[in-house]
């Protein structure tokens, strides 16, 4: 499971998810909940919170729960207008009685879709609105927790720790992408370089090294749009692997 670092998130989240936490775990102590919150992925701290969450769910409600979990900004991130009309339609479009607006791209793109929805969103089901508004796929940032890899994307470091060993680092737009090892990754095998494995991996999906030398390799969208989820869910697997068959005592 990868876990949730808990250290910068606000008691009122953490509150809340102690409530729910408590509530689907009667019987349990107070050490096998601590045990338990400490297994809790990111988007499972999200869920947790939400459920317990009794007032009323908005686009800046949202915000603040990505924000103060996963670290990601969402006022910092551009909509998502190719393949979207009708999402693009209901942001531009929104009536101001039910939607008022806020001054926030982001939180008034939210609200016309809870609006939308008919019934109270769930975690999940708030997750995948948020991809296909933004293109930020919080359950994958979620999976990338402890996995040793730091990811920049949307103009910000989603996932970044001292001890990573790569870097996966999209462009504006989400139309390119390159990879590189850190600093650590170096200093701890004496390779400047991404190892052949991962190369060799990383090639056969598509990457070059023509921008960059032969410190990293980079992966341009052919048709200019947003490189889809299918093809970052790749590159996270060719980096994983290396990962685990060569570097997971690092």
């Amino acid at each position: 499971m990868k876990q949730a670092d808990t250290v910068n998130i606000p008691s009122f989240i953490m509150e809340g998810v102690n409530k729910t936490l408590a509530a689907d775990m009667p019987n349990a102590g107070s050490t096998e909940l601590e045990q338990h919150r400490k297994q809790m992925s990111k988007a499972q701290f999200m869920d947790s919170y939400l459920a317990s969450f009794t007032g009323e769910l908005t686009g800046a409600v949202i915000r603040d729960v990505v924000l103060h979990i996963f670290g990601m900004d969402l006022d910092n991130v551009s909509l998502l207008t190719e393949g979207k009309g009708e999402t693009a339609s209901a942001v531009l479009g929104r009536e101001q009685e039910s939607c008022p607006d806020d001054g926030s791209l982001s939180r008034n793109a939210i609200n016309p879709q809870l609006a939308a929805y008919g019934r109270r969103m769930t975690g999940p089901e708030i997750r995948s609105m948020l991809n296909d508004l933004f293109g930020v796929n919080l359950d994958a940032i979620s999976a990338l927790e402890k996995a040793k890899i730091s990811l920049f994307s949307k103009g910000q470091w989603v996932v970044k720790h001292d001890h990573d060993l790569f870097v996966v680092y999209t462009g504006a737009g989400d139309v390119d992408v390159t990879v590189y090892p850190t600093f650590y990754f170096t200093e701890r095998t004496g390779m400047s370089g991404l190892p052949e494995d991962l190369k060799h991996a990383l090639i056969q999906l598509g990457y070059c090294d023509k921008q960059h030398g032969d410190r990293s390799l980079y992966y341009t969208s052919p048709d200019g749009q947003a490189i889809p989820d299918a093809f970052k869910g790749q590159t996270m697997g060719a980096i994983m692997a290396t990962i685990r068959s060569f570097y997971a005592h690092l």
